[in-house]
């Protein structure tokens, strides 16, 4: 039954019943399971992680480029800003935000752009909390959520709906890159603009081998996703649907002297800020055990749904795969957590044939 906040207790305790711990176990059979019931999948992770990633990390539940001595909040909001600006957002436009979290991105893309956004989201919990930041931040106006399955976006708001359509890593939990690029390509207006920070691996990435396997499981069962894909799968997928890529780049490439994954090492002397003391703290391995041991007395009392413990544990599955998988640049992989595409649509789908 859902709780009063929207969350489910028992898509949070069936949760892991959707991964084995072992990546040499986690067979076809799952990831077919993960794929069909990805709703419930995404779901049960957010309805567990959703009030740590506000501890931990931020309203904005996304990966960002570090200059030297740069906040880790500027990072993110200035990660936000690129990508509004590369789109051209301006004034007045209605711009779809697929994935929304509960909301960073948006209402910072609505101060910089002056644009009106929608933010669509399939987790209750995620849209409760959305909408009540954005109220006591003055703009709901002109930044609102709705309620909906971004590969069901056609039925939701009708074609060429919006003049842009934003991403940021969250098309990494369909159960199919073309079953959510395929319903933006619907919504956009025909010229439109849609912008794409995507979770993928490189395509050095190779699934036989056991060592990209673990990595990109531990990802997979830390991070609520049906299944690891590369940047290539990325890419067909979207001209696939019918988008003329314009522009893509891995981000994580650029030589950055801090690289994306600093926040995650909790390792509190590569702080950038004074402020960024308490992030680096908070996924040290002592910080992580204190929210461990907060999270447990707080299932335990009933103040969170039962199953949120082991849900949030995954979390650290998650950190150490993605530090290792960025860590592994020079070897034979890495995980692009900011890979950027900038595409436009165009009309004509038959110009990029499947």
């Amino acid at each position: 039954m859902p709780t009063a906040d929207g969350r489910v207790d028992t898509r949070l305790q069936n949760y892991n019943a959707f991964f084995d711990e072992k990546s040499t176990a986690d067979a076809k059979k799952l990831e077919t399971a993960r794929q069909e019931n990805y709703l419930e999948v995404v779901n049960g992770y957010y309805d567990g992680v959703t009030e740590l990633f506000e501890y931990g990390w931020a309203q904005s539940f996304h990966f960002s480029r570090f200059y030297k001595g740069e906040g880790f909040l500027q990072s993110l909001a200035r990660h936000e800003h690129y990508l509004a600006a590369h789109m051209k957002l301006r004034p007045g436009m209605k711009v779809l935000d697929v994935g929304c979290g509960v909301g960073g991105p948006a209402r910072e893309i609505g101060r910089f752009s002056d644009a009106h956004i929608t933010g669509v989201n399939n987790n209750d919990f995620q849209i409760g909390r959305a909408r009540k930041y954005t109220a006591q931040a003055g703009l709901s106006d002109t930044v609102k959520f709705v309620k909906g399955d971004f590969t069901k976006l056609k039925e939701q708001f009708g074609e060429n709906a919006f003049d842009a359509v934003y991403v940021i890593e969250a098309t990494v939990h369909a159960p199919t890159f073309e079953s959510a690029y395929s319903e933006i390509f619907a919504v956009l207006k025909p010229g439109g603009v849609l912008g794409i920070y995507e979770w993928a691996m490189t395509d050095i990435y190779d699934p036989s081998n056991p060592e990209h396997r673990r990595i990109a499981h531990n990802i997979e069962i830390g991070d609520g996703i049906p299944q690891m894909r590369t940047r290539s799968d990325s890419r067909r997928a979207l001209i696939s649907v019918g988008f003329s890529i314009e522009h893509e780049e891995d981000l994580a490439d650029r030589p950055d002297p801090i690289p994306w994954y600093y926040p995650l090492e909790g390792d509190m002397r590569k702080a950038q800020t004074l402020a960024d003391y308490t992030t680096c703290f908070r996924t040290s391995t002592f910080g992580m055990w204190l929210a461990s041991i907060f999270v447990w007395v707080m299932e335990c009392i009933g103040i969170v749904p039962k199953g949120t413990w082991a849900v949030s544990e995954t979390l650290k599955q998650a950190a150490a795969a993605l530090v290792e998988g960025g860590q592994k640049k020079v070897k034979l992989l890495r995980f692009c957590g900011i890979t950027v595409f900038h595409a436009r649509h165009v009309a004509d789908r038959d110009l990029f044939p499947t």
